[in-house]
């Protein structure tokens, strides 16, 4: 099944483009550093037969422009509003990888009347302590001198588990391929965007909404320690773990990833409540 035309659109200082596959109740679906929309494909496929399913590049990804600065939670956030509003949609559950998550702690701080149901894959809470940052700010500063390739390669070895680096050479080779989409300029900035973004920790206690934790069994980044920690703190949640998955676990295995997702959103009833905008 293919994704209709891309579509663009203007958001604040940079061209954001997004694509939309099947058709019902909608589902936005957002992808990891430093992939693109295609990451979700695998699993929107499997959505698309019963809802219409949105898959944004975010800022500084793919095909969408990074602008001015550091690419903050703050314009992610409103570049998902933007795409919602172009796409006609008032409310709907929405999906994160990595800092896909981390965009929806700030859209729920921001927009949360048009949250149905939250989906947390792979993501964390917490802001960056400081050395996490400055290891941020050391990377940013790096790609623009040396190139991404190094960046990229290091990259794999966090994101994807042991046995599907051995073992399955095309989801390697298609993340690559998904990652060298992005400038030197486009990384650094989306690096400098995730090193300022706020602690969410507080957030997490304001979720009221339907909410699916996921991560992989074997992720070093943000693991289950991580998703713990959010499932204590947002009321209700639900945390599930997909086995033979490190950080990319919608994209090592796109099938448990899809049936988690859909059986959520069946279950909750949410996206059939959400929808366009009057």
């Amino acid at each position: 099944m293919a994704p209709i035309p891309s579509q663009h659109i203007k958001s604040g200082d940079a061209e954001i483009v997004y694509w939309t596959v099947g058709d019902g109740p909608p589902v936005v679906l957002l992808h990891p550093f430093p992939v693109d929309h295609e990451f979700w494909m695998p699993v929107a496929e499997n959505l698309a037969t019963r809802y219409r399913v949105v898959l944004p590049d975010l800022r500084g990804h793919g095909e969408s422009g990074v602008g001015e600065g550091p690419a903050t939670m703050e314009k992610h956030a409103a570049d998902i509003a933007r795409v919602m509003d172009d796409a006609g949609i008032g409310r709907a559950p929405l999906a994160g990888v990595s800092i896909g998550g981390y965009a929806l702690f700030q859209f729920w701080r921001k927009y949360r009347d048009r949250v149905a149901a939250l989906a947390l894959f792979n993501t964390k809470a917490p802001a960056d302590n400081p050395e996490a940052r400055a290891g941020r700010m050391q990377a940013a500063n790096e790609v623009i001198e040396h190139g991404t390739e190094p960046f990229f390669e290091g990259m794999i070895k966090k994101v994807l588990s042991q046995p599907t680096r051995d073992m399955r050479p095309d989801l390697v080779e298609g993340a690559l391929r998904m990652m060298r989409e992005m400038s030197p300029e486009d990384v650094a900035q989306v690096q400098r965007g995730m090193a300022a973004r706020p602690d969410s920790v507080d957030t997490l206690k304001t979720i009221n909404v339907p909410t699916l934790l996921v991560t992989g069994d074997e992720d070093p980044v943000t693991g289950v320690n991580e998703a713990e920690l959010m499932r204590r703190h947002i009321q209700g949640s639900q945390l599930r773990v997909i086995p033979k998955a490190s950080h990319y676990s919608p994209w090592e295995q796109p099938a448990e990833a899809a049936k988690l997702l859909r059986q959520f959103l069946d279950s909750t009833g949410t996206a059939s409540s959400a929808g366009s905008r009057p």
